[in-house]
């Protein structure tokens, strides 16, 4: 089976990991310090903003209280968006309040989410769609004049820039995904940035069990060095050095997968436009830099429905992300949002990861192009 997502390791990580269990130490240590350095140099950010975590949905459910969000309060998102995102607004007890997107490149836009802001609503969480950044520029003006806190969620977004920035140093708590499916892959783990080493201090405490800088993770010789201060009820959220020395990998790597996602990605457009029967993504605009993480198609219902179906038996697994949340009856949103319910009616994603062969991509159009659409 071609996968839609697939992580690309090698030598190289496992070479890594050999020298963490050589070390005698896989939990959280030096190797994480110098992961969480060397993605802040990737961001262009301030080592001390950024912190690791266990998961980009752990990162998530930290930044809600981070934040101080909680009871009476509404947080806005796109409907279409991680089921991560939702819960972790829902489980502090604040209410999730979903938003639209726009029609062609599946982001929030200003517009959509100035429509759902009340006098309750404190946060603004979004998603950059497939790795494309939103229009940062209008969501940072609404957020501003509104006085909301953005909460970004990069998880397709490891290395998109809107206007030279990175996306994930615009909001006040930004998360990452490093899981199997990104692309970045630790296995599991996440990434952390705030916008002051104060937000990221606490975060830090949050992640494990609200121990203070001098307990826990560091053995530091002084007397009685087994008593410890509890400076808040945090969980335990830490990434490890197992992890981490994969993720320093893979994060050298980065630019070649990129690379190659970019000419999957273009070879799709070509092969694929001029099927009158689908539409492909809209065009990357020019001041932005798109990750690439995500392939999407448009075809009417039934006819999404049947390629889905036929790819899976020619050996193509295909996907939609994300289904809509405001069609989770769990939440309980009684909003009506047409293109965010248009896009999971009618998008399809298609195998994106730098694991696939040209023979792969060649044998995804070729049965692309032999399907019926009917009439």
């Amino acid at each position: 089976m071609i996968n839609v997502f697939q992580p690309a390791l090698g030598a190289e990580e496992l070479d890594a990991v050999r020298q963490v269990f050589e070390s005698n130490w896989p939990g959280k240590g030096d190797v994480t310090d110098r992961f969480e350095a060397a993605f802040a140099k990737h961001l262009g950010t301030d080592r001390a903003l950024v912190r690791s975590a266990n998961s980009c949905t752990e990162g998530l459910f930290l930044a809600v209280p981070l934040l101080g969000l909680g009871p009476g309060d509404e947080v806005i998102l796109p409907s279409i968006s991680f089921v991560g995102a939702a819960n972790a607004i829902v489980a502090s007890g604040a209410r999730a309040v979903f938003c639209d997107v726009d029609r062609a490149s599946l982001n929030c836009t200003a517009a959509a989410i100035e429509a759902c802001i009340t006098d309750r609503t404190k946060a603004v969480l979004i998603l950059h769609y497939g790795g494309v950044p939103c229009d940062m520029e209008a969501i940072g003006e609404l957020v501003r004049q509104h006085r909301l806190l953005l909460i970004e969620d990069n998880a397709c977004s490891v290395a998109s820039l809107f206007r030279g920035a990175a996306c994930g140093t615009f909001g006040d708590v930004s998360v990452w995904s490093f899981d199997s499916m990104k692309a970045l892959v630790t296995g599991d783990g996440g990434m952390i940035r705030c916008r002051t080493p104060e937000l990221a201090t606490r975060a830090e405490h949050l992640l494990y069990l609200g121990l203070g800088n001098k307990s826990g993770l560091r053995n530091i010789v002084e007397t009685r060095w087994w008593e410890f201060e509890v400076t808040c009820c945090g969980r335990r959220g830490i990434l490890n050095d197992i992890a981490s020395a994969i993720g320093i990998e893979q994060l050298r790597k980065l630019p070649r997968f990129l690379a190659r996602r970019k000419q999957i990605h273009e070879f799709y457009d070509r092969e694929l436009s001029p099927a009158s029967w689908l539409k492909c993504p809209p065009p990357v605009p020019d001041h932005s830099t798109s990750s690439y993480y995500m392939y999407w198609i448009r075809a009417r219902t039934d006819r999404r429905d049947r390629l889905a179906a036929r790819l899976r038996q020619d050996g193509i697994y295909t996907t939609f992300r994300y289904f809509p949340l405001h069609r989770v009856p769990f939440y309980g949103a009684d909003e009506r949002l047409p293109h965010a319910e248009q896009a999971a009616d009618e998008t399809l994603c298609l195998p994106l990861h730098p694991s696939l062969s040209d023979e792969d991509l060649e044998h995804v159009v070729t049965s692309i192009r032999r399907f019926d659409p009917g009439v």
